[in-house]
């Protein structure tokens, strides 16, 4: 089995449900503006349908956006996708720190690995929830101004909006971080 990313066509509805949203549009409002159907436009937000690059076009103007803007938003329908281990530099006696993808392009959730020391004085604060996974090691994280020490194995998981801190307290530790991606409405800004 060789390593390979096997793509679909994209899913371009999602892409134009958020613009919409964004926009505070309702589908009859984007159905007077392109000449579409509110009906074809539903399918279309729900990828029942694929609009031609005509439709795709008056979408993207009705939207005030480009029709390779929505398509650079769009979901892939299916992919497969194999990121492979870097080779790990303390194998060689050398350890620096550093962080890794592991998720490729534009996806609903987004996962790093931390390995090694961490900007202990670095705060986050992300939209969307995260979970930080301890592979190896030990962390300490605070948020909420409560410290958690976590070990191998444990895990923490943060809602939207939770600021936070973390730093690794044993040397070689590894961190997976997943985190929902920004661009997802998962939940509702509460600045608002």
């Amino acid at each position: 089995m060789g390593d390979h990313k096997e793509q679909q066509p994209v899913r371009v509805g999602a892409a134009v449900r958020r613009r919409r949203r964004a926009l505070e549009l309702t589908l009859a409002v984007v159905a007077e503006r392109t000449g579409l159907s509110v009906p074809f436009l539903s399918q279309v937000e729900n990828d029942r349908a694929r609009p031609s690059s005509s439709s795709l076009e008056k979408l993207a103007d009705a939207l005030r956006t480009t029709a390779v803007e929505l398509l650079a938003a769009a979901d892939p329908a299916a992919s497969v996708d194999v990121v492979r281990a870097e080779p790990l530099a303390e194998a060689e006696g050398v350890f620096d720190p550093r962080t890794r993808s592991l998720v490729r392009g534009h996806h609903q959730l987004h996962a790093s690995e931390f390995t090694g020391d961490h900007d202990a004085g670095r705060e986050f604060q992300h939209r969307n929830d995260e979970l930080m996974y301890v592979a190896d090691g030990a962390v300490e994280i605070e948020a909420e101004g409560r410290a958690y020490r976590l070990g191998r194995g444990d895990t923490l998981y943060l809602t939207g909006g939770v600021r936070h801190r973390w730093r690794a307290t044993v040397p070689d530790t590894r961190v997976v971080v997943v985190a929902v991606a920004e661009h997802i409405e998962a939940v509702q800004d509460r600045s608002r």
